[in-house]
């Protein structure tokens, strides 16, 4: 111990300083001052620090720094402290120069790796190109070796046998289906007309779907039903009129009846409930 501690202590107490004021006033850390009071430096960062703070130490409670510092320089700490403030920055000097030796090499390595990389690429070419020439060779062509007192090959072409002519059957002539006609003419009152023509029978069937008064006649008048009546729901007539030249079919409730002629279905003409369906048959 130099007493440098202990004049820097009392100094402060004559002051009426406390470690915190004098905290406030140097704006060094309490744990540094209280440090240097005890002259125990081992939590200092360097011993560049130990020196300033010191200094400030000293001029804040009235005391000659440079007498406090020649106290500290001749104490076996300052020693130790700049021993090890020098000795990092020889390492770092060391590590430094290692680094750039290493900088050094490392692109003399990349060129390297490449050389050697361009050197294995192109003997691959190499032995690919060079297999591929020695794969393709072509044998020369053997000499044809004709025989002279051998006889020419006659060569005849082959013979074709003609089809045989297919039986062609007759063309039958198709005659011509002639359709029906249920043609409408005119309507007046309860009466509408209709032709029949082209076709090879006439028959009619009468489907009913309700209660409706039902006649059929003839050109003579004559019932063609056993009589006209009121046919029910359900009913159907049929009747086979070839016959006669026409028909007169007497609905009173043309909604509840349907008229077939050789199964095509008469569309009636007018909208009227009670008509006269008078159909002319041309054979």
């Amino acid at each position: 111990m130099t007493g440098l501690g202990d004049r820097l202590k009392e100094a402060r107490t004559a002051k009426g300083y406390s470690l915190d004021d004098l905290q406030s006033i140097t704006k060094i850390q309490k744990r540094y001052l209280s440090g240097i009071e005890n002259e125990d430096y081992s939590m200092m960062p360097g011993a560049f620090y130990v020196r300033a703070f010191i200094k400030q130490y000293s001029e804040a409670v009235g005391l000659d720094a440079d007498e406090m510092l020649s106290l500290y320089k001749d104490s076996a700490i300052h020693e130790k402290m700049e021993e090890e403030t020098i000795t990092p920055p020889m390492t770092r000097s060391r590590g430094l120069k290692g680094n750039n030796r290493l900088n050094e090499t490392i692109p003399k390595i990349i060129v390297a790796l490449f050389i050697i990389v361009i050197i294995v690429v192109v003997w691959v070419l190499w032995q690919q190109s060079s297999s591929k020439q020695t794969g393709t060779e072509v044998e020369p062509p053997q000499e044809l070796i004709v025989d002279s007192k051998q006889p020419p090959v006659e060569t005849t072409d082959p013979t074709v046998e003609e089809p045989e002519d297919e039986e062609t059957e007759p063309d039958t002539e198709v005659e011509d289906v002639k359709e029906q006609v249920l043609a409408y003419q005119s309507t007046t009152g309860q009466d509408s007309t209709y032709t029949l023509t082209d076709a090879e029978e006439f028959k009619l069937k009468i489907d009913t779907f309700g209660d409706t008064w039902i006649g059929v006649q003839n050109e003579k008048k004559e019932e063609l039903t056993p009589e006209a009546r009121v046919m029910k729901n359900g009913e159907t007539i049929e009747l086979d009129v070839s016959d006669v030249e026409f028909v007169r079919i007497r609905v009173a409730v043309t909604p509840y009846a349907d008229i077939y002629v050789n199964g095509e279905k008469l569309e009636y003409s007018s909208e009227a409930s009670t008509q006269n369906i008078f159909i002319e048959y041309k054979k």
